[in-house]
């Protein structure tokens, strides 16, 4: 069961990360906040592109359902197939590291 901490001290950390470190939810958050930048630069692409999500799901070969999880910043469970996929319909390269 997760602990149930009180308000801590922002102070008491020198960085976020270690903040989340200690919590124990770094990489979620990490996680989540890659996906948001993705979905927005793919937004912002597909404007750029003038494409419609029809068009643009069509070129990945999904269907607009797919798509509307691609772009949804909200949406975790999405492949890096299908963000690969997604990045190439725009013109672009998705590109993961492990560092």
């Amino acid at each position: 069961m997760d602990e149930i901490r009180g308000p801590r001290d922002p102070r008491a950390f020198k960085t976020l990360d270690q903040f989340l470190d200690e919590d124990g939810i770094r990489e979620e958050v990490t996680a989540a906040a890659l996906k948001r930048v993705i979905a927005f630069a793919l937004r912002e692409a597909m404007q750029a592109e003038r494409l419609t999500k029809a068009t643009m799901a069509e070129r990945m070969s999904t269907s607009r359902k797919q798509l509307d999880r691609v772009l949804d910043p909200n949406e975790h469970n999405v492949t890096l197939e299908t963000l690969a996929r997604a990045a190439h319909s725009v013109g672009k390269t998705l590109k993961v590291e492990l560092v």
